[in-house]
């Protein structure tokens, strides 16, 4: 996996999981290697299995959020923050995820909402709101209320 030759890694995976399939860590490298062949349904249902195994696994659910957000399923993506959040605790990543996948389902109020929660909770992690998906910045909205609570975090 550290060399990106994903069709080896999961025939290693595939040895490995023969052992023990719903083993959470075997499926969070699967998913991985899914994703990066382009295989999104099973890339979902092998990160599925992690957060059923370990509910509080934050790399489980940001996994599983981000699979589901590239894949363009965002009624699902929407579902599993809210699982997320429930089952973290109320990380305030899940509520940088949660903006994201409003914006990207054409809410944007509510995705301005949730984006200001989130950074009111931590503003250091708005870089995985960014990095999730990096044209969120050409929304003029966002730009303003980033500039916005810059600014008064500076006071």
């Amino acid at each position: 996996m550290n060399e990106q030759q994903w069709v080896q890694a999961v025939k290693q995976l595939d040895t490995a999981m023969q052992m023990n399939r719903s083993y959470p860590d075997y499926n969070l490298a699967m998913g991985e290697c899914k994703m990066n062949l382009g295989e999104t349904r099973e890339a979902i249902q092998c990160f599925s299995v992690v957060v059923r195994a370990r509910p509080k696994s934050i790399a489980g659910w940001e996994a599983l959020i981000c699979c589901l957000y590239i894949a363009g399923f965002y009624d699902e993506a929407s579902e599993q923050v809210l699982a997320a959040l429930k089952h973290t605790e109320n990380k305030p990543l899940f509520l940088y995820y949660y903006s994201a996948i409003c914006f990207a389902a054409g809410k944007s109020k509510e995705g301005l909402l949730q984006l200001e929660r989130a950074l009111h909770k931590s503003p250091k992690l708005v870089k995985k709101f960014v990095e999730i998906n990096p044209s969120i910045l050409q929304n003029q909205q966002v730009v303003d209320l980033l500039a916005r609570f810059k600014r008064n975090k500076k006071k």
